[in-house]
């Protein structure tokens, strides 16, 4: 059996070439279907969600290996049309109840928003994805484990239906007539991220949309209401540690905040935007504000080409951490794993233009050129060549860092010091 994450790999050049037809497509026509910040920040939670999904495997795969080997009905074979038919099939169905749950159950919601946060819609957002669902999401799929699907093919159909749902996640493709009756399509989708009163909580089939129409969850998308996208409480930040926190850190608060014990717990399992009556009058929210600007600090092109070129560095070293996972124990990865992880969230700092953002740069820069020099090595490549590697490229970065901020602060400088009059 391939691993999971020896796909996802081999399959991220794929992702990438998509989404650069997409670009070229909406250039063609005249939109802006992508803004660096918010790709980088969307891709980049999709990276930590990988990262997340190497350490969880005892839940998301390991819980459901035991239950079929010791609680299965039935031994399913894996070789057979209709066993892997039928379980395409019911994962399809109980991935519609995760999703569903995940917009109607708080805790779950507080892991699910993550994909929902994006304030555009293209290909890039399909790869905005959880970091925390697994810690919950397991316990939807175990119906298949205890009729004895075999974990093979637990795993295949699992992504399949994931690989699925990235080419709906697109603005430059419309209505598809029929097809849009039966499955989860661009149009359907796009109605399902929306949050216009319309839209809102609906359209959650994976692959099959039939299973919104079965239970009342349909909607079509309407061209006299284009829908607008995010969340009813914007993010507005390019953190993408804070993005996969924000929603258990505010639920958190209003728990601690409760008056009564029974809300402090209930809190968690209402659907989202509940809130204790006692709660909500001392801690009044904003107002829901469907006409908002979108969060788009602004920056020069020589920091969005640093920030472009951080981050592909950081993807190649996610590359080689999902080959490590594949044969490399826990313990060892970890360290890689948060190297990228706290990357991700400096640049993130960056993204937003926040004033401390080069110092913990430069601090990063620095500790990748010299960590892999002091430590003989890095990410499972030891040797003088790797650390020289490291040096070479962090010691150029660092460079470009310094020249960028120097020529930023005698922009400021210079404007500062312009005649006004």
């Amino acid at each position: 059996m391939i691993a999971a994450e020896k796909v996802i790999a081999l399959a991220t050049p794929v992702f990438f070439a998509l989404i650069g037809v997409e670009l070229l497509v909406a250039r063609l026509r005249g939109h802006r279907a992508y803004r660096s910040n918010d790709a980088v920040t969307s891709i980049g939670l999709g990276v930590i969600s990988q990262l997340a999904g190497v350490f969880l495997k005892v839940l998301t795969i390991g819980v459901y290996a035991w239950c079929v080997q010791h609680l299965a009905r039935f031994a399913l074979p894996a070789d057979a049309w209709w066993v892997w038919l039928s379980a395409l099939l019911l994962y399809d169905f109980l991935y519609y109840w995760l999703h569903r749950m995940g917009h109607e159950v708080n805790i779950l919601w507080a892991a699910h928003v993550v994909h929902h946060q994006s304030e555009d819609y293209n290909l890039s957002t399909a790869l905005r994805q959880t970091a925390t669902g697994g810690l919950l999401g397991w316990l939807f799929y175990l119906p298949m484990a205890l009729l004895g699907y075999p974990v093979s093919v637990f795993v295949a159909v699992a992504l399949i239906d994931l690989l699925y749902q990235f080419w709906v996640h697109t603005e430059q493709v419309g209505k598809l007539g029929g097809f849009d009756r039966v499955f989860c399509s661009p149009s359907n989708h796009r109605a399902h991220h929306a949050v216009n009163d319309r839209y809102l909580d609906h359209n959650y089939g994976g692959i099959l949309i039939l299973w919104d129409r079965l239970f009342g969850t349909f909607v079509e998308e309407d061209d006299r209401d284009p829908p607008v996208y995010g969340t009813r409480a914007p993010l507005r930040s390019f953190n993408p540690l804070w993005a996969n926190l924000e929603v258990y850190w505010a639920t958190w608060q209003d728990a601690r905040r409760a008056t009564r014990w029974r809300d402090k717990l209930q809190i968690w399992f209402r659907p989202p935007g509940w809130r204790p009556a006692d709660v909500a009058t001392r801690h009044p929210r904003p107002a829901f504000d469907i006409g908002r600007a979108t969060f788009d600090p602004p920056l020069d092109r020589a920091r969005v080409l640093y920030g472009l070129i951080q981050f592909a560095l950081l993807l190649g070293l996610t590359t080689h951490f999902l080959d490590l996972a594949t044969h490399t124990g826990p313990v060892s990865l970890l360290g890689d794993a948060l190297v990228i992880a706290l990357g991700l969230t400096v640049l993130g700092a960056w993204w937003e233009g926040r004033p401390g953002a080069r110092w913990l740069e430069a601090v990063r820069v620095l500790a990748m050129a010299i960590g892999p020099v002091i430590a003989g090595g890095w990410f499972g490549a030891p040797g003088t060549p790797v650390a020289l590697a490291f040096a070479g490229v962090y010691g150029v970065s660092g460079l470009a860092l310094a020249l960028i901020v120097r020529g930023t602060d005698a922009g400021s400088g210079s404007r500062r010091a312009a005649p006004t009059g």
